[in-house]
């Protein structure tokens, strides 16, 4: 049987699921499983020391989470994240993550840096701006960064779903709140799908990762994921192309 990919609702029932009485699963268990996956793909993908220093962006809620936890781990991997995030997360978890970001010297961009600037001095970024809940269009300041990020000429790892893709529909164009059109969506060489990948990244046709090593298998059945073995001990299996499905 083929893989599953998840809509937006069935993605949201999954996580509930795995941090309800069920699953007994904390968000902050699921976070560090996905980061520590999300660092791991990035590795694997993008190796050291062409790629040493790496530009971690993140949004507000979860997806930034990830990234939070990924550039830690990518610290300890002898990588150089630097951490922009345009706006912060107020959540607990957010901002302790944050701090074990700061206690591993890893530098934060202000929010008001030119980020044209920045990304000059940088190998590669990390999208983790907005995950599978995202709904268009761009408010600012993302309507502002994210066609930065796409122009900026350099190699891309995004999280879960490009940020700017509609979870069901895909890659749509850029559109600001305001109406105004803004070109193209991002275009990741990489991504790495957290749980299971979701609908709108079926086409996707870069090198496509599978993390989050946390699904018991009782509920992948329950759920027909139909998910691929992780080799050994690694948190992330890599997955066929589109082209190869």
């Amino acid at each position: 049987m083929s893989m599953r990919y998840l809509t937006a609702h069935l993605a949201q029932e999954i996580d509930a699921k795995l941090m309800g009485e069920a699953g007994a699963f904390s968000l902050d268990q699921l976070m560090e499983l996905a980061g520590l996956a999300v660092a791991q793909a990035l590795a694997a993908s993008f190796s050291i020391p062409k790629y040493t220093r790496v530009l971690v962006c993140c949004g507000p809620g979860n997806q930034g989470g990830d990234g939070l936890v990924a550039a830690r781990h990518l610290s300890h991997f002898g990588y150089k994240p630097t951490l922009y995030m345009p706006k912060t997360g107020n959540k607990d978890i957010y901002q302790r993550l944050h701090k074990q970001c700061t206690n591993m010297s890893i530098p934060t961009l202000p929010a008001s840096a030119d980020l044209p600037a920045s990304l000059k001095s940088q190998d590669l970024i990390l999208d983790a701006i907005f995950g599978f809940s995202f709904q268009g269009p761009l408010r600012a300041p993302f309507s502002r960064i994210l066609p930065l990020l796409r122009d900026s000429g350099l190699p891309m790892l995004s999280v879960d779903i490009p940020s700017g893709w509609e979870v069901e529909r895909g890659p749509v164009p850029l559109q600001s709140e305001e109406g105004e059109d803004l070109g193209a969506p991002l275009d990741p060489e990489v991504l790495i799908s957290l749980t299971a990948p979701k609908l709108g990244v079926k086409g996707y046709r870069g090198r496509h990762w599978l993390g989050g090593r946390f699904v018991p298998p009782a509920m992948e059945r329950e759920w027909e994921l139909n998910l691929p073995e992780y080799p050994g001990s690694e948190q992330i299996v890599q997955l066929p192309t589109s082209a190869e499905l």
